[in-house]
């Protein structure tokens, strides 16, 4: 079925979906809602500058790679809090994320942004699906993400997706840096993401976690920004799957392939734990 487009004239406020998403509970359903969204969109400088310092980015004169997802986030946030979303905003897990860089992100707008969630399909642990986003110019694509979620305890018939590995390549020591335990906070100052397992010890204890979590886009954020120099500056994808979460604070080590057409890297913390594999690949 296709999609239905809703255009808005401005990003939505963030507040009130904040309340809506810590006050909305259980599934409501098995299909996903035909309607996407759409809003003009510019860069403020001031907040490129704060996110860059944040993920340790340089100021290339571009975009970094993973900035349009906060750009999006409160039109994401929209979408998963509308009345006929079937699935509870607070509980969801983001297990994958990938992005095309299809054009230089260059320039600070203004730019249209979309976003619409499709590719349910049943999981061990539940359903997965996708919220697609998009970045486009008055030339068309600029960049698209694709945030692949869990959503715990839904039955979906049908069997599940199986995921191909990229080939394993050899891997270095490229870089390592600190995740203090208030980088949650300081990110969701920056992105809008205010989920409580990222805030503090206390909030996040009643979703099962021993101490706050940092973002799983802040990881990759930081990772690419470790990566600039093994990137073309567009007509590329990047890829990762989120592992194990990053407990606060914690020391990461970052690994990487040599600079290539494609390659692979990870970030390991304490005795090796797993947090995050990637792959990158020119398109």
């Amino acid at each position: 079925m296709a999609t239905e487009w809703l255009d808005l004239h401005t990003p939505p406020a963030l507040p009130g979906m904040l309340l809506r998403a810590a006050t909305r509970r259980g599934i409501t359903g098995k299909v996903l809602p035909h309607r996407g969204l759409r809003c003009p969109v510019s860069v403020d400088a001031g907040h490129l500058a704060r996110y860059r310092q944040l993920c340790g980015f340089t100021d290339d004169a571009r975009l970094p790679a993973t900035y349009p997802h906060i750009l999006a986030f409160t039109l994401q946030m929209k979408l998963l809090t509308e009345a006929d979303f079937p699935f509870p905003p607070l509980g969801l897990v983001h297990l994958e994320n990938r992005i095309r860089v299809v054009r230089q992100l260059a320039g600070l707008g203004p730019f249209t942004l979309s976003v619409e969630a499709s590719n349910l399909a049943p999981h061990d642990k539940g359903a997965v699906f996708s919220v697609i986003t998009r970045l486009e110019d008055q030339l068309g694509l600029l960049w698209e993400g694709d945030s692949r979620i869990l959503c715990r305890g839904v039955k979906l018939d049908g069997p599940t997706i199986g995921r191909s590995e990229p080939p394993s390549l050899p891997m270095d020591a490229l870089d390592s840096w600190q995740a203090p335990s208030d980088i949650g906070r300081r990110y969701a100052r920056v992105s809008g993401d205010y989920n409580p397992i990222h805030l503090s010890t206390l909030s996040a204890k009643p979703f099962g976690f021993p101490h706050a979590i940092a973002h799983g886009l802040w990881n990759k954020a930081r990772a690419l920004a470790a990566l600039q120099s093994h990137l073309p500056a567009s007509g590329y994808s990047v890829e990762v799957r989120f592992q194990k979460p990053v407990l606060l604070p914690s020391t990461l080590r970052m690994r990487a392939s040599l600079p290539a057409a494609e390659g692979q890297f990870d970030l390991q913390g304490k005795d090796d734990a797993p947090h995050l594999a990637g792959y990158w690949q020119v398109i």
